[in-house]
């Protein structure tokens, strides 16, 4: 059953062979054209650093860091997607898709993974650049890390007993929920005070990116490029678009955008540094008792 986000603005649905009414048709038209506006920005940086000899700052260690975070992202939604698809939260329409799958995911899916984390990387860096935050007005706060993880524990706790208890309408929502909030927990854990701290810059890399893929997600449920079971969805929208999909992009955002601002901050390598010299102390008294 498709859920009939047309209802909602008929006209805006196009006829059949529209770009957008193929995976890789919305892939092209939403991701990819602002991911070469972002790349043109690096590619200017590069040309008139290394072409022209002009004092424009390359951080090759951010652009790692993003690529390091494609990596994870195809790692860890891999398995998480499979299971959705191999338990029927969601679906695809054969016509609307390559028909080349990796388990139980489609090719598409799989360079969704790679796009979002693309944007929503470089987008991030991109207002970093221009929302300068200095290192020095991050002050460490073990207190805030646990009262923001303790939060965030209690969220995903109740994800979790939902999905114990097997309440069908909240299936996905938990699902979304148990998986996304285990990297949001390490995150808060770590540097939930340098995440406070740059709040201003995690809302601006997080929030425009998240509502654009959300129009992306529209689109695509209103054309039937993916669909949604409604037994395992609460059926809770706002404007035509599922509670839980909007859940899905914000929640993903928020680990991209915390995940690239922690990486590249100053003060998570001086924390990570200290945080290894204690464990190596303490595995070294251990091997000394032993």
């Amino acid at each position: 059953m498709i859920l009939d986000l047309c209802a909602v603005s008929p006209s805006f649905c196009p006829a059949p062979g529209a770009i957008y009414t193929t995976y890789f048709g919305v892939l092209a038209l939403f991701l990819t054209l602002p991911l070469v506006w972002l790349l043109a920005y690096v590619a200017r940086d590069l040309y008139q650093r290394l072409l022209m000899g002009r004092p424009v700052s390359i951080d090759r260690r951010a652009y790692i860091v993003v690529l390091l975070h494609v990596i994870m992202a195809l790692v860890y939604t891999t398995p998480w997607d499979n299971y959705l698809l191999a338990n029927g939260v969601w679906f695809y329409d054969p016509q609307r898709v390559s028909g080349v799958f990796l388990g139980y995911v489609p090719i598409e899916e799989y360079c969704f993974f790679v796009l979002q984390t693309l944007l929503v990387g470089l987008w991030t860096l991109r207002v970093r650049s221009y929302l300068k935050s200095s290192e020095s007005l991050i002050v460490s706060s073990l207190s805030l890390r646990l009262r923001l993880t303790i939060f965030a524990f209690g969220v995903w706790l109740v994800a979790i007993v939902l999905w114990i208890i097997g309440w069908k309408p909240g299936t996905y929502l938990a699902l979304i929920l148990a998986w996304g909030l285990i990297p949001v927990l390490i995150q808060l854990g770590f540097g939930g005070d340098i995440l406070w701290t740059k709040r201003r810059l995690v809302a601006w890399a997080m929030l425009p990116p998240t509502v654009y893929l959300w129009l992306l997600d529209w689109v695509a449920i209103s054309n039937g490029v993916w669909q949604l079971d409604p037994d395992q969805t609460t059926g809770l929208a706002l404007a035509g678009l599922p509670l839980e999909e909007m859940l899905f992009f914000l929640i993903t955002n928020l680990i991209i955008t915390c995940g690239v601002v922690l990486m590249v901050s100053e003060v998570s390598y001086v924390r990570a540094r200290a945080l290894r010299q204690q464990v190596w102390m303490r595995w070294q008294r251990f091997l000394s008792f032993g």
